[in-house]
């Protein structure tokens, strides 16, 4: 090693701290940005039904997604690059929604929340097996405790016996961890922007018919709360909360940003009561300590 090799060793290290501790930070806003989906579609069905939330919430972050792409003159994908964003679309912006949305309708807020918990693993699952890359033991070992919480808590709340709930949230949960995956892989090539715009663009067909299905064969009633509830799962859980959430993933990594969403579902408990006015189930600081403990741990292993 050269002496000038040894002066730049230490600025190239502190600036990869930074791109990490940056990029931590982008992903961290994004979850906590997508706490806050599934209070808003609970809103969002005290004036439309599950198909209708669904499709509106598409559409309408598909007409601001195109905005922005037109704005900023971005370029088409490549070829190469469409079966990604595919992927996207189909488990990011309409199988997820559309499950998570379904399961609302019988289930509590808090008890999707905790369930969804299982994500981050599924996630890191997903990406190690697309790229390759193979994460130390210790992180695997933290990330099943995270999820075993999780589970242990769901398992606890439905008293031993999982709901038709429940299978829409773990079937939405396995095609949102594909998309979670894929986008953070494409992020590295495309702006986590242009990833998911993209995604809700090429979803946007889909999107229309399922608003028109909903309109057609559900009931609207329009209020304040549901108006609002829509607006923020498309503008925020559809498309904003993306923008960091993938620049992120880009920055540190899909496995390890995935396990910063083992915290989604504390933050999602916190406005199930502060917004909905749901009882905080008992359990819930215990699997608190727990996976926050154990988001510190896959935060330290090597990746």
């Amino acid at each position: 090693m050269t002496a000038q090799d040894s002066a730049t060793r230490p600025v190239a290290v502190a600036a990869q701290h930074g791109g990490h501790a940056s990029g931590s930070a982008l992903a961290a806003l994004g979850v906590a940005s997508f706490s806050l989906s599934f209070p808003a579609a609970a809103w969002s069905l005290t004036g439309f039904g599950p198909w209708t939330s669904t499709g509106l919430r598409g559409a309408v972050a598909g007409v601001l997604a195109g905005l922005y792409l037109l704005a900023s003159a971005a370029p088409l994908p490549t070829r190469r690059q469409w079966p990604g964003l595919l992927v996207v679309s189909a488990g990011c912006v309409l199988g997820f929604p559309l499950l998570t949305t379904l399961a609302l309708r019988t289930s509590s807020t808090a008890h999707s929340a905790v369930v969804i918990g299982v994500l981050p693993l599924a996630t890191a699952v997903v990406a190690a097996l697309r790229t390759g890359r193979r994460p130390s033991r210790v992180f695997w070992a933290a990330a099943l405790a995270g999820a075993a919480a999780v589970l242990a808590f769901t398992l606890l709340q439905s008293h031993g016996r999982p709901t038709l709930a429940d299978l829409y949230l773990f079937v939405g949960l396995l095609v949102c961890a594909a998309g979670y995956a894929e986008g953070g892989r494409l992020s590295r090539e495309l702006p986590g922007a242009r990833v998911i715009a993209w995604a809700v663009v090429a979803a946007l067909p889909a999107m229309l018919l399922t608003s028109g299905y909903g309109l057609a064969a559900e009931p609207v009633h329009l209020g304040a709360k549901a108006l609002a509830g829509l607006a923020y799962v498309a503008a925020v859980s559809q498309f904003g909360g993306f923008v960091l959430w993938y620049r992120g993933m880009a920055a540190i990594g899909v496995p390890r940003a995935s396990q910063l969403q083992l915290a989604q579902p504390l933050l999602t408990l916190l406005w199930s009561v502060l917004l909905l006015g749901e009882d905080l189930p008992v359990a819930a600081p215990v699997t608190a300590v727990v996976v926050l403990l154990c988001i510190a741990v896959t935060q330290r292993a090597r990746v």
